[in-house]
């Protein structure tokens, strides 16, 4: 599974490729990271229909993570290709961020710090129903 990982936050990178490190190894996932919603934007232009789930923070400078989402699912509004999975993570689990984000078209939502043991069973979860 294909996933794009946008955060500011540099060290997000290192993290999650520390977290998945097994499954990393073993291609269960591949990640791919942006550092703006501008830079999603671009790298999904050019790799769309290899992107199943993008993993948003909301709060970053610039375009926020709702704004990406915004523009993410107006983009894919048409088929093809199939719109990927969206989870929208901030540091602020408050419900108008979560309300706005599920109505924008989020598919799920988490809270930081990540727990990235329920993460990586959404993961897996998510990847049963892929085949």
């Amino acid at each position: 599974m294909k996933i794009l990982v946008v955060d500011d936050e540099q060290d997000v990178r290192t993290l999650f490729e520390q977290r998945f490190r097994r499954e990393i190894r073993s291609g269960a996932f591949t990640f791919s990271f942006a550092y703006s919603g501008e830079e999603a934007l671009d790298y999904l232009h050019d790799h769309s229909s290899e992107v199943v789930l993008i993993l948003s923070d909301i709060n970053m400078p610039g375009m926020s993570g709702l704004e990406l989402l915004r523009h993410i699912r107006h983009q894919y509004n048409s088929p093809p290709p199939t719109p990927p999975q969206v989870m929208m993570i901030t540091a602020y689990g408050d419900e108008a961020s979560r309300q706005q984000a599920l109505e924008l078209g989020a598919n799920d939502f988490l809270a930081k710090p990540v727990d990235f043991a329920a993460l990586k069973e959404k993961l897996l979860h998510l990847t049963a129903h892929e085949n």
